[in-house]
């Protein structure tokens, strides 16, 4: 919680949060223990007594009533909970499995081709930049996954000996789908985000996530930071569960915004993700990620994830991926961004509000210590095993 003092309601919700639907989660040191919880005005409503996990309360059909009633307890101001008074903001999802998509963007398409080519170093990476952007970046401008003009381009680019695993799942017909981490292990708005001690090389990855019920239908969004290590995977795809998968890995929040007549599924086309850090040691970079130049529809993403060989039954989330793979130079020419600690990260958006987090290692962070059997065990000491 290093941010949580510097942090403030306004900031963090949805420019037009008083017309949205928000739902998420925060842990009340009132109630002792995690609650599910809606925004009305920067105010936390309790739902817990009504749907005890963020699970449960997606799949009710009466969702926007519970939301509306007027008899749910306030738990405090959202300020309360940012600046600790009250407890602190959770990430807005328990039971659900969390997954990702990868290599969604065209631009990042081509980072994880030079990732694989330069096998996690860094300094070689501008050269193999400058060699392959002119022939892959005018190839693969606008060509949509799993084409017959996509076959075409593969078939070319492997003539040239420029073929790689991930054009492979950028272009072709698959997906690349992954498991990002354990359901109960995201961070939520103001805590940390964890980089393993080994990675020399790493970044954030702003997203757009869909949130979906156990049958698949998409309920609702949130921002997510897929913390990505560059070297580990760039060695070894077959490291990507090392390189993507440690403790405090993987953010989500501050809330979900459901679709609604205010903000639709197809609403998400417009939306453009921000991406800002800022180092303790006065090294700034921004980016932007717009969902618009994604090169699967998230429809795709979405089907190919959940499907008869494929269940979810206590929902799950999916990070769409993201176009911004940094390069800005921070420790000399050529070497391009990594991580330091104590990096403030902000990824936002006008419609989804701001996710902001501190950089640490992995093992400095606090331990993953809250899981599902330890959920289950705090609802059942507050009376609401039932409401599960």
């Amino acid at each position: 919680m290093a941010l949580a003092d510097k942090l403030k309601a306004d900031h963090i919700l949805p420019a037009d949060h008083h017309q949205a639907a928000l739902v998420g989660r925060v842990w009340s040191e009132e109630q002792g223990g995690p609650c599910v919880v809606t925004l009305r005005n920067a105010l936390v409503f309790d739902l817990t007594a009504i749907a005890a996990t963020m699970s449960g309360l997606l799949e009710r059909d009466d969702l926007f009533r519970i939301l509306e009633r007027d008899d749910l307890p306030c738990l405090g101001g959202l300020d309360e909970f940012l600046d600790g008074t009250s407890g602190r903001l959770l990430a807005p999802v328990d039971l659900q499995a969390l997954k990702a998509a990868g290599v969604t963007f065209a631009e990042s398409m081509l980072e994880r081709v030079i990732e694989e080519q330069a096998r996690g170093d860094a300094a070689r990476a501008q050269e193999i930049r400058g060699r392959l952007a002119p022939v892959i970046g005018e190839n693969l401008r606008d060509i949509k996954a799993g084409s017959a003009k996509a076959a075409q381009v593969k078939t070319l680019l492997q003539d040239m000996g420029l073929w790689s695993q991930y054009l492979e799942v950028g272009i072709g017909p698959d997906a690349e789908i992954f498991t990002k981490s354990q359901p109960m292990s995201a961070v939520g708005c103001g805590e940390r985000v964890g980089i393993h001690s080994m990675s020399h090389w790493n970044n954030p990855e702003p997203e757009v996530v869909l949130v979906l019920r156990a049958d698949g239908s998409i309920v609702g969004a949130s921002l997510g930071n897929d913390v990505n290590l560059r070297d580990v995977e760039g060695r070894s795809a077959l490291l990507l569960g090392k390189a993507k998968d440690n403790n405090a890995s993987c953010a989500l929040g501050p809330f979900i915004r459901l679709f609604d007549d205010t903000f639709a599924f197809d609403d998400l086309d417009k939306v453009v993700v921000s991406l800002s850090v800022e180092g303790e040691d006065g090294f700034t970079m921004t980016g932007e990620s717009p969902m618009q130049a994604i090169s699967r529809s998230p429809f795709d993403l979405v089907g190919q994830m959940r499907n008869r060989s494929h269940q979810y039954p206590d929902g799950a989330v999916l990070f769409l991926g993201t176009m911004f793979a940094p390069t800005k130079d921070r420790h000399g020419v050529g070497q391009g961004f990594t991580h330091e600690t104590g990096d403030r990260v902000e990824i936002s958006a006008p419609s989804l509000g701001c996710l902001v987090n501190s950089v640490d290692y992995s093992d400095a962070c606090p331990e993953w210590s809250f899981g599902t059997v330890a959920l289950f065990r705090n609802l059942f000491s507050r009376g609401l095993g039932e409401k599960v």
